[in-house]
């Protein structure tokens, strides 16, 4: 093997496993978000992650000195994706996660890679391939196995169903203004300009809906979901996602959402008691089939 052949090995190997982090803390995510979400309303619990997450986000950012990177022609491009990508789709599932269970939630956001392969390939930003188009359906399949029959959603389920998937769709609208108008900004200051965008709208909704932030049940557990889903779901991973943008296509980053569901229904049945039998397991390969299709098609080139 040649040095530029083991060079881009290592370069698709660190790819993978950066996606694999983000992946895996995404999913986590989900059973942090069902866990706080027990004694937060949600639009104040949003908003509340982003409001962290900028505080960490604006520091680091200063520090570094990274504000100059943004450019006024950038600003369009940040603030519509950030009001859907943080504000809509966060104010959406936040809302619907509160019927549906933590598996489920992240299985109807698990649809936004065929939302972002579709606008993708209509806007000429994806290429398309009879093996991607093949392994998209196939994940989606499996995220229906993954919640066939395992889950008592409720009588709200079908109005918090649709506002999960307006979430997952605003999401892939995001990624692909990104993707082609805002990729070369730096990580930091993309999310950072992101969730300012979004927190200022989503905070004012949640004062006028929930009142203040001061007279909310501060549970234990409330201050530990709002910890993770604020620096580790809202500043890691959102930092390593956009390190990925800038290597990888959109869909390739949206495909994360195939592989959560699973890892989530294994969160959710050890510390929720959420079910998780034969009918997820069969999903769970054919959403690992999936992301392994989209990321070897997208890595090796």
């Amino acid at each position: 093997m040649s040095a530029g052949q083991r060079s881009r090995k290592l370069v698709v190997t660190v790819i993978v496993g950066v996606w694999w982090l983000a992946c895996g803390l995404w999913s986590a995510g989900w059973l942090f978000l069902k866990v706080g979400l027990r004694d937060l309303p949600p639009l104040s619990f949003a908003a509340l992650r982003l409001g962290l997450a900028f505080a960490v986000l604006a520091i680091l950012v200063t520090f570094r000195n990274e504000w100059r990177a943004l450019r006024r022609a950038d600003v369009p491009a940040i603030a519509i994706s950030g009001l859907l990508l943080l504000g809509v789709n966060y104010a959406l599932t936040f809302w619907g996660a509160q019927f549906l269970p933590s598996a489920l939630t992240s299985v109807l956001q698990a649809t936004s890679p065929v939302f972002g392969y579709i606008i993708g390939t209509a806007t000429g930003a994806e290429r398309w391939s009879f093996a991607r188009a093949l392994a998209l359906p196939i994940g989606v399949a499996g995220v229906a196995l993954v919640s066939r029959g395992q889950f008592d959603a409720g009588r709200f389920a079908g109005v918090a169903s649709m506002a999960v998937l307006g979430g997952a769709a605003s999401a892939a609208i995001a990624y692909a203004i990104v993707k082609r108008r805002a990729a070369h900004l730096p990580p930091t200051v993309m999310v950072a300009s992101q969730t300012l965008c979004a927190l200022v709208p989503l905070g004012l909704a949640a004062a006028v809906v929930d009142g203040s932030p001061l007279a909310l049940p501060w549970t234990p557990a409330a201050i530990v979901s709002l910890l993770y889903l604020g620096i580790a779901s809202s500043v890691v991973a959102f930092w390593l996602n956009y390190w990925l943008l800038k290597r990888v296509s959109a869909t390739m980053v949206l495909s994360m959402a195939l592989v959560q569901p699973l890892i989530a229904a294994v969160l959710g049945a050890l510390f929720l008691a959420e079910r998780f039998g034969a009918a997820a397991a069969i999903g769970g390969a054919c959403i690992l089939l999936s992301a392994a299709v989209i990321l070897r098609k997208d890595a090796a080139v």
